[in-house]
């Protein structure tokens, strides 16, 4: 497999306002990139350089093998687009934006597929205006694959779902990898970004801070494992010998093992061999979440507070 996607030093200000500085990414053809961060990071801006939307101060930016500036005519006909913010005339209705769109394109998909599964059956004869967020979200999301693209880019895709809808839009996005459509998806949810990419770069303040599969930036930033567990006996000394554990704490009967690694199994196995096998033995492993708070020194935190 290539890269469909490639992107060297890119570079995009605001007046003195630097949006995304000296970004460089590559997207393989099939899988599901992740662009992560907060709001405010680049990632918006990034991904409407890659769609010729915006024009890049510096850099050089290849989609399917196009400059996007240069080749946006052939581009706009092999890409999907879902925009953070979007709109409609109020009036039209959901089935005629969607004839529309598919009116547009020489290889359009079946837009009445599309609106049975992304779940507007109930509202095809309605207007855009009488539409919620979360139906306007759908909209938005089927109106980008209408015209069958090679890449899609789903902007905060899932903004404004309700958790049903969240689950129903993941498997979704699932199986629109699975028909070999490339998938950037942008996104400041961390358990989406940890279900569905195959890969994902974290942006922050502009800049790319880290970048792989999910489990491998688990892995390198945030490899802290907590093994729990019930026990009665006052000693535990032994567990504190053992290679991969840090720390043990205790607070009455509850037992908590901090360490990385397979220290599950090895605590399990050093508890077996002196007789103690508690019934609620189990580990808590770090997400996503706790790679970007690592990453970001805690400024998602705040803003997520704000």
């Amino acid at each position: 497999m290539g890269y469909v996607i490639e992107v060297e030093r890119l570079k995009k200000a605001y007046g003195e306002v630097i949006a995304v500085d000296e970004v460089s990414f590559a997207v393989e053809e099939g899988e599901i990139f992740g662009i992560l961060g907060p709001n405010g990071a680049g990632k918006t801006t990034a991904v409407e350089c890659l769609q010729g939307l915006r024009r890049p101060d510096a850099g050089r930016l290849r989609v399917l093998g196009l400059d996007p500036q240069r080749g946006e005519r052939e581009l706009r006909g092999r890409i999907g687009s879902q925009l953070q913010e979007s709109s409609l005339p109020d009036r039209i209705r959901v089935w005629e934006a969607l004839d529309l769109f598919a009116s547009l394109s020489p290889k359009a998909a079946d837009w009445e597929g599309l609106i049975g599964q992304w779940g507007l059956a109930s509202k095809r004869n309605a207007s855009f205006s009488s539409l919620s967020g979360g139906q306007r979200q759908r909209l938005f999301v089927a109106l980008a694959l209408v015209n069958n693209p090679e890449v899609v880019f789903l902007d905060e895709m899932t903004t404004g779902l309700d958790p049903a809808s969240r689950r129903v839009a993941w498997d979704l996005v699932a199986a629109i990898r699975e028909r070999g459509t490339t998938v950037v998806l942008v996104t400041h949810f961390m358990d989406e970004a940890e279900r569905l990419c195959d890969r994902l770069a974290v942006f922050d303040s502009g800049h790319v801070v880290a970048m792989g599969r999910p489990q491998d930036l688990i892995n390198e930033y945030a490899p802290q494992v907590l093994v729990r567990f019930s026990a009665d006996r006052a000693d535990l000394g032994f567990l504190e010998e053992l290679a991969q554990v840090d720390s043990v704490k205790r607070s009455r009967n509850r037992v908590e093992v901090s360490g990385s690694g397979p220290v599950l199994a090895l605590v399990a196995a050093a508890l077996v061999e002196r007789g103690i096998v508690p019934t609620d033995l189990r580990a808590e492993r770090a997400s996503l979440e706790d790679v970007f708070l690592a990453l970001t020194g805690g400024r998602f935190e705040e803003e997520a507070a704000t």
